[in-house]
């Protein structure tokens, strides 16, 4: 189902050929996928930058992960962009997709709702989208709920840090994504709100995010996207 949004969201969104823009992205990404531990291999994931002026990306089941250049004009540096991903392909891992749709389809077997996706009705696939974690991208909004939110997080930030990018930099995405927008924040923060709580989590795991960071540095991986 996810390699199947996927799809979909290419066909109705342009690509960007930037082949600076496309290098930095896959640098920043494949550096993160790197360290998923077990037998990872960046190689495996597809990773797309979308040409949208909306501040946002999402990764997908299916190992698909797709980044829109508006998210480009918010992030500073190459360590915010790793915040993102990696908050990002933490749900993954986490599996929270995988809980949405099991709790919201019992009925159904996965073939039948790959099949309700291949060919159904545009709104049987825009709610399986949804839950699949890019509602935002297809008019439906569906937020992961607050616990998914604080572990991916957690799980992004020690990501970020075990792939030798600064994790302090997570905070100051969020200050950056909170003041971009005024009163109508980013994308991103529709679905990701930023909050005093938010930030306080990770300020709270940041001592062990930065004992990560210093054993990256140590191993050699301070990585140089941009």
């Amino acid at each position: 189902m996810g390699v199947l949004a996927f799809q979909e969201i290419e066909t109705k969104t342009p690509i960007d050929d930037d082949p600076v823009v496309r290098r930095q992205v896959q640098c920043v990404a494949d550096s993160l996928l790197n360290r998923l531990g077990g037998n990872a291999d960046s190689s495996a994931w597809e990773v797309v930058v979308f040409k949208q002026d909306q501040a946002n990306a999402f990764a997908l089941p299916g190992k698909k992960i797709g980044v829109y250049t508006g998210l480009l004009k918010i992030t500073e540096n190459q360590d915010q962009l790793a915040a993102v991903i990696g908050h990002e392909v933490a749900h993954v891992i986490a599996r929270h997709a995988n809980e949405r749709v099991s709790t919201n389809y019992l009925a159904q077997s996965g073939a039948q709702l790959i099949a309700a996706m291949a060919g159904g009705s545009t709104t049987t696939r825009n709610n399986v989208m949804a839950m699949l974690g890019v509602g935002a991208q297809v008019g439906i909004l569906l937020p992961f709920g607050r616990a998914q939110e604080s572990e991916a997080d957690l799980i992004g930030l020690d990501l970020m840090a075990k792939a030798g990018f600064d994790p302090r930099q997570s905070v100051r995405l969020w200050q950056n994504m909170s003041a971009a927008g005024g009163r109508r924040p980013p994308e991103f923060l529709s679905t990701h709100p930023a909050s005093a709580t938010r930030i306080r989590q990770l300020q709270e795991r940041m001592p062990q995010a930065m004992e990560l960071y210093e054993q990256a540095g140590s191993a050699g991986r301070r990585p140089r996207c941009w």
